[in-house]
């Protein structure tokens, strides 16, 4: 699976297009304009994340891995940022345009990874993934999780009650880091309500959700369904 023709040459990227990390890592290079290849790596029946081929590029198991000829990087947010950087130039400036906006982008990459992050993710594990993989969910903990979220998006109220974006003015890095998670919970687990009823949250969801690059992803991942 590739996206449309570039003048950059291709990437290769190791995951499944459904998995929240590879989908946070083949927006960005769809945003920059990067091709790529997608090599499947089975998580579920195959397990190919398991294989001593692609632990020895992963040592931890755990897709995605970037492929950019000899550069071979891991962790999502790791590579997003390798992808932002290297590509500067070309696509959409994801960094901004000045010290500030690339300060204000890695300070909310930040605040993705460790607050919204551990706040929205039991939640999705426990309502969407779970089941998926065989395991019963813990609706106890699935309810704890989405209180913490909350107390995270009333943060998140005040300061887009301010800005159009989290990082200013311009859809970042850090805006793209949340659609993945976001996305599973609005529309995998129903639970939107939560950025309805914050005007300013809710406008955000639906500039950075409603973009050509995240909408041509979710074709891809979910062929044949419709989302919002």
């Amino acid at each position: 699976m590739a996206t449309g023709s570039s003048v950059i040459p291709k990437v290769k990227v190791y995951g499944v297009p459904y998995s929240i990390c590879t989908s946070r890592v083949l927006t960005c290079l769809m945003e920059k304009q990067v091709d790529y290849d997608l090599q499947i790596i089975d998580i579920a029946k195959t397990q190919d994340h398991k294989k001593p081929e692609f632990l020895a590029m992963q040592p931890f198991g755990v897709i995605p891995v970037l492929q950019d000829k000899d550069i071979q990087v891991f962790e999502s947010r790791a590579i997003i940022r390798y992808i932002a950087r290297k590509h500067e130039g070309h696509g959409t400036p994801l960094y901004g345009t000045s010290e500030k906006d690339r300060a204000m982008v890695e300070q909310w990459l930040e605040v993705e990874a460790q607050s919204y992050n551990p706040a929205i993710a039991p939640a999705v594990w426990h309502l969407v993934h779970a089941p998926l993989f065989g395991q019963q969910g813990d609706p106890a903990i699935a309810a704890a999780s989405l209180q913490k979220l909350e107390k995270v998006l009333d943060v998140y109220e005040g300061v887009l009650s301010k800005s159009k974006y989290l990082a200013g003015e311009f859809f970042s890095l850090a805006d793209l880091s949340h659609l993945p998670f976001t996305h599973y919970l609005i529309n995998h687990a129903g639970k939107g309500e939560i950025y309805d009823k914050r005007p300013y949250v809710k406008a955000w969801w639906t500039s950075i959700s409603t973009r050509p690059t995240w909408k041509k992803h979710l074709s891809n991942a979910f062929p044949g369904r419709k989302f919002p």
